[in-house]
Formats: C-alpha cells, structure tokens, sequence
C-alpha cells in the first residue's frame, strides 16, 4: 500500500475518521492504530507481520531488564544483546548474500573452491528503519534518556507505527512514547498547514520525482552507454532533484498524516541543496538519519574527543556504516567513502585559520555552496547506479562523449528549476498560506484540498515509480 494510492486514501480517510471517533478512549485507541498499522504492513507481506511482533517483544523485554538491573555488567550485557539481536535479523535479511558473495569472491583469488550457496531471502520492506526504531529505544533506555516503558502496547505501536514505519523519518522513543501516555486534542494540529504538507509531498513525488525518474534519469542510468556526455551529466543533476523530491515527499505526507491523527514527527529536510560545507548538508539531508548515526555510532565511536585523526577515523567508520545501511554493494560504500572523507577535510577546514580568516564572506559562502553542491551531486552518481560497473561506464562517457545524439526531454529542465524553487522558497510560506486557509473554514478548506489534489492528479504521468527509499 503506497501513500499516492487510492487505496491509501481510503485506509487513512477509514483510520482518522475511527481514530478520532475514539480519542476519549485512549488504551482502546491505541490498540486500534496497532491493528491499523499492522494491516498496513501485512498489504505487502502478512509473513512479515511476525517480524514487527517480533521486533517489538524483543524491545519490550531488553528495555525492561536494561531498566531493572542494578549492576551495570548485567545492564551492558543486557543492551548487547538486544543490539545484537537487531543487528542479526537486519543482517540476515539484507547483507547475507553480500558477504556470501565477497567470500567467494577472495576464496576464488585464493585458489579455493568452497561450496557454499546462496540464500533466497526476500527482503522486508522497512527492515533498516525498524531496526534503528528498536535500537534506539533500547539504547536510550541503558543511557537512562527514558525509562523503560511498563506497555507492550506502546512499544509495539512505536514500532510499527504506519506513517513511519516504512521510510521514516526516524522518530526517537523519549519522542513519541510521551505522546501515547494522554489523547491528543484536536486543535492542537492544524489541518490547513497539515493538509498542504501533505499536498506537496504528493506534487513532488507524483509530477516531480515521477517524471524525471520515467522520462529520463532511469533510462540513462539503466545504459549510460547509449547516451551523450550531455544527457549523462544532465541526469545527474535530474537525479538529485529527483531524490531529494521524492524522500521529501514520503517524509512529508508521512508528518502530515501523523499530525492529522494526533502524533507529531521530527522535521527530516531543511533544504539540503543549500548547505555551505558537508557537514551542513548532513545537517539538512535526512536530518533523523544524521542525528541517529551522530548519537549511535560517531559519538559512541569517540566523536571529535580524541584530536583530529581520532575524529577523522571515527567520521569515516560513521558514514562508511551509513553507506553500507543504505544497501549491499559497493556502490553505497564507494558513496559513504566519498561523504566520510570530505566531511574529514570539512572538519578540519572549519577549524583551520584559513577558514576565521577568509572562509567566512559572501564569496568564500558561494564557492563553498558551489563545491558542496556538486559534489553531493557527483556522490549520488555511484548512489544511483546499479553497479560499480555501471557507474565506471557512467564517468567515462562524461569524460570521453561518445557522439550520441541529445536526448533529454523539454520538461526535464523545468522540473529541475520546480526542485530548486523548494530549495529558495522561505519555510514560513506554508505556515502562512495553511493558516489562511483554516481561518476559511472546513468548507474552504476541502475544496482548496480538491482542487490541489485533482491538479496533482491531471499533471502526474501515467507511469510511477516506487520510493527510492523502500529498498533500505
């Protein structure tokens, strides 16, 4: 079930409609958003379904050991486990033929021939995002951010939760968890803004992402061969666009949708392609992502305590995982490599003298936007492409062009300027115009929501995509 479906229209406008009805019962509610939230996921695979259940047991009973034990041997002992127990499902599922595969890769250069086959896994969507949803919650509890909650209920409907459970954003448990213990109140969540957020997740995955992902960039990306070096560095360009877009989208109706049943999410995007420096962007691109690896892994790993080639290791472990959680190939570790050096160069830019001295002017601020910008475009180069292969072949034909003749549709470069329009567009717009229209009442606001979605509608293209981010 995907978000711009009818089909996901109908289950929401179901679900709000009966989640409200029984606000002032707040157990029962709950145990309804579960059932909900489980149905969601059971639409792609109902064999799955256990492993959410699964998921949250092992959450439920690690927090509350972690949270009694008084010695602090039992406690760490207690944590490890629970990691460990995440850690081996998501491995399992997403890594175990990539190891299997790289094994017998050196075992061949070795001059050995085990006998060793590969698993038919079937990949649950939203493993990765689940897992970080329980290691969190357990690792909070051990660092005594929360206390363990004393409801099964509460941890499996955090687990599950449907507008996040999929691609996030990743919502912290001393976050959420508070927000079960009271109903929430209606005015608390105003529809207009909500109802635009939503709206324009659905415009920039349905027109936006959609056609440049059809039309154009999955094509290139497909066969770079068969393109000029024009279109090969245009679809680069189209692809950042088109990720950017269509994440966004997904986090965006995903917040929209919690807030109009009652539950508040975490901001995920804050305009990424603006960033002055590497660092800046990680604090602008899947923001939930980057606080997560932050205080999981770059803090626990020694941050920025031990000098400068303590951190730079500690940078290159954080993002060379966070590469690798985004899939099994060398590609998504070739990706992190280039983010994890250039955040070590970054760090030390910002701390050098050359940076008080000359680093901080208008010009000094364009040059390093510029170099930021392209360089995450050219990351998202091996990022997007399907092999190490293809993303060779890919530098090479932009290098050396190959005659091809031009082939970029007309509309790709509007859509590209629509997607740097949301990168200039002041971030109280929305606000304003969603607190006009709830000044207009219920009435006003259903037709404005119509008329938007019926625009959304004629202008999308036939064919779709899927979320990028379903495969991680």
């Amino acid at each position: 079930m995907l978000f711009p479906t009818i089909d996901f229209g109908l289950f929401f406008a179901f679900s709000f409609a009966l989640v409200w009805s029984l606000n002032a019962y707040n157990t029962l509610k709950k145990i309804v958003l579960l059932a909900l939230s489980l149905a969601f996921y059971a639409s792609w695979n109902w064999r799955f379904v256990l492993l959410l259940l699964a998921s949250g047991a092992i959450s439920y009973c690690i927090g509350l050991y972690v949270d009694a034990a008084g010695k602090r041997p039992f406690r760490r002992l207690a944590l490890a486990l629970g990691v460990a127990l995440d850690l081996a499902i998501l491995c399992y599922f997403k890594y175990l033929n990539f190891f299997i595969a790289q094994f017998l890769t050196l075992a061949y250069a070795l001059g050995f021939h085990p006998s060793l086959a590969f698993v038919n896994v079937t990949l649950p969507v939203a493993i990765s995002f689940l897992t970080f949803h329980a290691i969190s919650y357990i690792v909070d509890v051990h660092r005594g951010r929360l206390a363990a909650s004393r409801s099964p209920l509460d941890i499996l409907l955090y687990i599950s939760f449907f507008p996040h459970l999929v691609a996030g954003p990743i919502v912290r448990a001393h976050v959420f968890l508070p927000q079960l213990a009271e109903p929430p109140r209606a005015g608390d969540f105003p529809l207009g803004e909500n109802m635009l957020l939503i709206l324009g997740g659905l415009f920039k995955k349905m027109v936006i992402a959609n056609y440049l992902a059809v039309r154009f960039v999955d094509p290139v990306f497909t066969d770079p061969t068969q393109f000029s070096r024009f279109d090969l560095i245009v679809a680069v360009y189209a692809y950042a666009v088109q990720i950017y877009a269509d994440f966004s989208a997904y986090t965006d109706i995903a917040i929209g949708v919690a807030a109009l049943l009652g539950y508040r999410f975490p901001q995920n995007f804050n305009q990424p392609y603006r960033a002055l420096g590497i660092g800046d962007f990680w604090r602008r691109w899947h923001m939930t992502l980057s606080a997560w690896l932050r205080d999981y892994l770059y803090i626990p790993l020694g941050g920025n305590r031990h000098g400068a080639l303590m951190t730079a290791r500690n940078l290159m472990i954080t993002m060379l995982l966070g590469g690798l959680w985004h899939g099994a190939n060398w590609t998504f570790l070739i990706w992190g490599a280039m983010h994890g050096a250039m955040l070590v160069v970054d760090h030390a830019y910002r701390k050098s003298a050359l940076y008080e001295r000359w680093g901080k002017g208008r010009l000094a601020a364009t040059i390093d936007w510029a170099i930021t910008f392209h360089f995450v475009c050219f990351a998202w180069l091996f990022f997007r492409s399907p092999s190490l292969d293809a993303a060779l072949q890919y530098v090479a034909g932009i290098w050396s062009d190959n005659g091809a003749p031009n082939t970029m549709p007309t509309i790709v470069l509007p859509l590209i300027a629509c997607g740097a329009l949301t990168q200039i567009a002041p971030s109280w717009l929305r606000g304003a115009i969603g607190a006009a229209l709830d000044e207009r009442g219920l009435l006003a606001q259903a037709a404005a929501g119509f008329a938007l979605f019926y625009f959304i509608v004629v202008m999308a293209p036939s064919a779709a995509a899927p979320f990028i981010y379903f495969q991680f």
